[in-house]
């Protein structure tokens, strides 16, 4: 068993912009505390946490990678995670598992879009957030000026646990030992307690009362309400640190083992139970009760196989548990599998331990039947527990990719399944239509690295293309349509005779069938053949040759034939009359437009929103940042972005970065909707 306890664990990850210095400082935290002995290098590739080949060929983080270290009797679980708006999906894979968001900002940028994501999600998850300010040795730096972008981005509840010298070469604490005689860049310290003294009795009546009386309460009676006022999002403590210089780190794991959460103290993770009637569910950290595990990463080692990184949220987990499966996209597993070797990871490093108890951070490996996502049990008493999941990001930056040596199409296939399983923002799909494979990324650099991955780690190369738009057809009328199918050739024939409606739905809704034949007009069991001809249609599209969507479809009434009636039959008659309702009921082609976020300097926003303005986009608003940066929010059809990134790049001379994702689908303009029916030419049916 692990020396320490439930009480004594903190888990927290390192999140924020690209730059911020988050893999840097993971260093620094785990060199003080002694885990390491050597300070690595993100330059030199040699950190613990920027360990694959391809973070030390870029030099920067792609995937998020666990690490721990022990303090002062504590034990920290920390997962440095990657900054860079493509890899977002990797960021979001480490919330599951802690209780602790650091949200870290680079002093000389300020607060900047990817922090404002990971926080705005870490506060969607009900997570403790801390800041912690980064690189704080900079020149010119105004700190109070960055104290108030933060406070505008992220709210007033943002106060300083700690204070920068003048010179950014120490911080001075303004919580445990405030005396107000040492000069900070932001005042005086002991003014500053006062400040997070007020912040954090407001959520206690008798600790308020004792403060008025008083004018002051000891630290450690401010314990459970500041643990409070941190899960309610009343409080968002803000720290400076130089990871580099080795300033603020002591204090910052301090903060960490005094301050932030142990798993007994955090707000419980949102768990349901059950298949039909969904019901909440709540772990409870007992070493003694049956085991819930969550599997929040999965990674595929070219040596060890599948390793799938998990968090104990309830019971404990030795190397002779006996462990189910619980996987949403696979069901219940019906046969256990026993953990033959319990792993905790250190960057690339993997130690064996006995335990993993309630709140602790595990690994197995080479269990093959495990996929991110699922909940790890040891009694049938869990079946059917899930843990409730926010959506991933959509990935909208696509490409078409066919093998480049013939025969290689398995591998590929193959391949890409792995990277799924390691990616929550990687997406594979398959276009019958254009029989394309497509892969979708959150942007250009993400696929790049996808394809490197292909090509160094399986071996396969590919060809790529831009894809064809995942254009949507629909309705905006009622309408009527009618087919009769009749087909003789000798012997028995064919006949079928179909009336249907067709009508609009809200956007989003989807696509409804119903029978609303009587009389026995059409037999019952060629109601269902009906139903499999418009779906046939709503797959393949009736003007443009795109799948349709938000459409009602009714059949009310039609005609049979005693012996040439034939489920065949019906099928190319609900074909064919859904084909001629939607033709009267004015469809139009919709389009995906996206949300998109660019981030400039400022001297280029005006060229940007004139040029988002180009591409039939709404611009949604500006925000300055820090750094002479700014922000241009816009909703644009994703058409016209598809090589955004190499445009920004020729306009802002490879200073500019964006992140988008889907926001809707709308109708496309009269003129290119023109262009995009005239264009498809659908394959001749047979009668």
């Amino acid at each position: 068993m692990p020396s320490y306890t439930t009480t004594d664990i903190r888990n927290i990850a390192l999140v924020g912009h690209g730059g911020a210095g988050k893999t840097t400082l993971a260093e620094a935290l785990l060199l003080k505390s002694g885990a390491i002995h050597a300070p690595g290098s993100v330059e030199r590739g040699t950190t613990v946490t920027d360990h694959s080949d391809e973070e030390k060929t870029h030099g920067h983080s792609i995937f998020t990678s666990i690490a721990h270290c022990d303090f002062q009797g504590k034990h920290i679980n920390l997962i440095d995670t990657p900054g860079y708006p493509d890899f977002i999906g990797q960021a979001f894979l480490a919330l599951p598992a802690i209780e602790t968001v650091a949200v870290v900002i680079n002093a000389t940028a300020g607060v900047e879009p990817n922090a404002r994501r990971v926080m705005e999600r870490a506060g969607a998850r009900k997570l403790c957030r801390m800041i912690v300010v980064n690189k704080i040795d900079a020149e010119n730096l105004d700190f109070a000026e960055l104290i108030e972008q933060i406070q505008s981005a992220f709210g007033k509840e943002c106060i300083p646990i700690n204070l920068p010298t003048a010179d950014g070469k120490g911080v001075v604490d303004c919580f445990f030992r405030a005396d107000g005689s040492t000069p900070t860049a932001l005042g005086s310290s002991s003014e500053a307690h006062q400040r997070i003294v007020e912040q954090v009795v407001e959520v206690d009546e008798k600790l308020m009362e004792l403060y008025l009386e008083q004018g002051d309460v000891k630290p450690d009676q401010l314990h459970e309400p500041f643990e409070k006022a941190l899960r309610e999002g009343h409080l968002i403590p803000v720290c400076f640190t130089s990871a580099t210089r080795d300033v603020g780190v002591q204090e910052l794991l301090e903060i960490i083992v005094k301050l932030a959460p142990n798993p007994l103290e955090g707000n419980p993770r949102p768990f349901i139970r059950g298949d039909d009637v969904l019901h909440e569910l709540h772990a409870e950290p007992d070493p003694k009760k049956h085991v819930i595990a969550h599997v929040f990463q999965v990674t595929i080692d070219p040596f060890v196989g599948k390793l799938a990184a998990f968090r104990v949220h309830q019971g404990t987990v030795t190397m002779q548990t006996q462990l189910y499966v619980g996987d949403p996209r696979a069901g219940e597993s019906k046969k256990p599998f026993k953990v033959g070797h319990l792993f905790k990871f250190q960057g690339k490093q993997h130690a064996e331990v006995d335990a993993a108890i309630p709140g602790d951070i595990a690994a197995v490996a080479k269990v093959d039947d495990i996929h991110r996502g699922a909940v790890l049990h040891d009694s049938h008493d869990e079946d059917h527990i899930r843990y409730l999941h926010k959506a991933y990001p959509e990935p909208m930056y696509g490409l078409a990719v066919t093998a480049r040596s013939r025969g290689d199409e398995q591998k590929i296939g193959d391949a890409l399944h792995k990277l799924l399983e390691e990616d929550p923002t990687l997406r594979v799909v398959r276009d019958n239509s254009t029989h394309e494979t497509i892969i979708y990324g959150m942007g250009e650099m993400h696929l790049r690295i996808i394809l490197e991955r292909l090509k160094k780690r399986f071996h396969v190369e590919v060809d790529t293309k831009p894809p064809k738009i995942a254009y949507r057809e629909t309705i905006t009328a009622k309408a009527e349509g009618h087919h009769r199918h009749k087909k003789q050739t000798g012997g028995a024939g064919q006949f079928g005779e179909v009336y249907l409606r067709v009508e609009p739905l809200a956007r989003g809704s989807g696509f409804q069938y119903v029978d609303d034949t009587f009389g026995g007009s059409i037999p019952r069991q060629f109601i269902p053949a009906i139903e499999k001809g418009v779906r046939q249609v709503i797959e393949t599209g009736a003007i443009a040759g795109y799948p349709l969507q938000d459409v009602r479809v009714s059949v009310y009434d039609g005609k049979y034939h005693d012996v040439d009636s034939k489920e065949i039959a019906f099928i190319t008659a609900g074909r064919r009359a859904f084909i001629d309702a939607v033709q009267k009921a004015r469809p139009v082609v919709l389009e995906p437009c996206v949300n998109i976020e660019v981030t400039v300097p400022s001297r280029y926003m005006g060229d940007i929103t004139g040029d988002l303005s180009g591409k039939r986009g709404r611009i949604q608003g500006t925000d300055m940042l820090g750094g002479d940066m700014a922000v241009v929010k816009a909703m644009v059809p994703l058409s016209e972005v598809t090589n955004y990134q190499n445009q920004l790049k020729s306009v802002t001379g490879g200073q500019g970065s964006f992140s988008m994702e889907l926001s809707h689908y709308d109708p496309v303009p009269p003129q290119i909707q023109q262009q995009i029916v005239s264009a498809y030419k659908p394959k001749a049916e047979e009668d």
